[in-house]
Parts: structure tokens; sequence; C-alpha cells
């Protein structure tokens, strides 16, 4: 790892998650209440290689990327921190009318705030939504801000997690049953990259495959039966989890509403025994 994300001594080493709920660890549960995810997971990893290591996480379900700049950026630039992770932008993608372009714009200015404060930016594409019906049709607009984030990457010298060439996540067995929000065992396989991605060492490799994917689709073609049944399964999705997301766009609300950041100070944390 580039000494100038941890700069000497070993103890002031200090890492900010900011973001939405993939941040925040949505659907990956912690054995006290709330979540973990993959921010938490890397924190540890981070913490075994430099004692001593200091962590917040700002990240608030829900959050657009407009609200992520106003809101957590300016603390995170105050935290003063050797690393920032930042990902946002897919509830936004999710909204009608929304512009690649423009929530590029707005990423590039935090991106630019946190690197005045002296941090080093880890990063994150969105994931290729082709997976499910319904979300895949956003799939365009998603490669487009990506490729825009790739920029952004590469002209301020940011890591990049590149989340569309993640293949296992192309996978229903990686996501949880509202499609949106990663599993346990794909938050712990996303830290793992991310530990890469920044040089981190670490016991296990994330491109080893889960059973599911080790088996692999059904070669035999879909029977009638089959066919209904998926469609009974994306019925229960949009009754349970679509319709719920559409009142609470057409009421003006959000899942974060009236929530706090989980952990909102730097605080040292203990390396996990394992990842």
């Amino acid at each position: 790892m580039d000494d100038k994300l941890f700069p000497p001594p070993r103890g002031e080493a200090s890492f900010v998650a900011i973001g939405d709920s993939f941040t925040e660890g949505l659907n990956d549960a912690a054995s006290g209440g709330g979540f973990r995810g993959w921010a938490d997971r890397l924190a540890g990893q981070l913490a075994a290689q430099y004692p001593g290591l200091r962590y917040a996480n700002l990240a608030v379900r829900g959050k657009l990327l407009r609200e992520i700049v106003a809101e957590q950026v300016p603390l995170a630039a105050a935290m003063s921190p050797g690393l920032v992770s930042l990902g946002g932008g897919g509830n936004d993608i999710l909204r009608p009318g929304a512009d690649p372009d423009t929530l590029a714009e707005l990423f590039d200015a935090a991106v630019a705030r946190l690197q005045g404060a002296g941090a080093q930016l880890l990063i994150f594409s969105v994931c290729d939504p082709a997976t499910f019906p319904v979300i895949r049709l956003l799939r365009g607009r998603i490669a487009a801000y990506n490729m825009h984030l790739r920029a952004i990457a590469d002209a301020r010298g940011c890591y990049l997690v590149d989340l569309w060439s993640m293949r296992f996540l192309r996978s229903p067995s990686a996501w949880s049953a509202d499609r949106l929000h990663l599993t346990a065992q794909s938050h712990q396989r996303v830290a793992l990259r991310a530990a890469e991605v920044l040089g981190v060492p670490v016991t296990e490799d994330w491109r080893v495959p889960a059973a599911a994917e080790v088996a692999g689709p059904s070669v035999a073609p879909m029977t009638r039966a089959d066919w209904l049944a998926a469609r009974r399964e994306d019925v229960r999705w949009a009754r349970e989890y679509l319709g719920p997301w559409v009142n609470r766009r057409l009421h003006g609300t959000s899942s974060g509403d009236g929530r706090t950041a989980k952990r909102p100070a730097l605080e040292v944390i203990a390396p996990p025994v394992t990842m």
C-alpha cells in the first residue's frame, strides 16, 4: 500500500467511509445488531495492517448523491483522514430523469474537496444490473455514469473498485431478496476486492466462487412452469419492495429519513480474527 494513505506514526492511520446503503452495510447483519458491510470489514483488514487505525462510517441508507456531498463530505473532510471511500449515485439513477453527466460533476467536486483535505480516495463504480427485470432497464444510464467515474479516478489518481466487472455480482445469489442490497457474503467479497485495490494483504480471494456459482445456471431450457414461477417471484418482489419504494418517492420520503450515521466519529477499532 502507498505510504501516503497512512503516514507515520502507524497509530495515526484513519479511514472514513461515506455514501448510502451500500456503504452502511445493508443487508449484512452484525452480531450486535445493525449492519456490518464491506466498509466495516475493510476497516478490520486495515487495522490488521495498521494497528491503532481509527475508523468512521458516515453512510446513511437512501441518500442521494447531492445529500452525500452536502452532509457527509464536509464532515469527512473535517476529520482529515488518510483514506476516504466514496460510493454514491445509485439511488439517483433509480429515479426518472437522472443525468449521469450532472451526477459526475457532483462526484468530481466531492473528490476534489476530500483530496484538498489531504485524503486518498477509494471510489466505487455501480454494479451491472443485468440480472433482474425492471432494474436492468437502467443499464445504459449506469454504464455512462461508470465511464465518468473511471475518468475521475484516472484524472485525480483515485483507487477504483470496479463493481461492474465483478462477475459474481451478476448472480441472483449475490443479492438479498430486495434485489438492491448485497448479501453478507457479497459484502465480504467486495471488502476483499477493495483490500486488493489498496494493496492490503488478505487471506482470502474475492474471486473464489460460492457454491451456487460453482454449480452454475441450469443448462436445461426453461419450461413454462419455470417461466411462471419466475414471474410469480417478480410479482412478489414488486409487491414487497418496488411498491413501497414507489410510494416513498410519491410522498417525498426516504428510507434514511431520521437515521444517523452508525459510526459518526473516528474511533480506534480492533482487527478481526478472520475477514
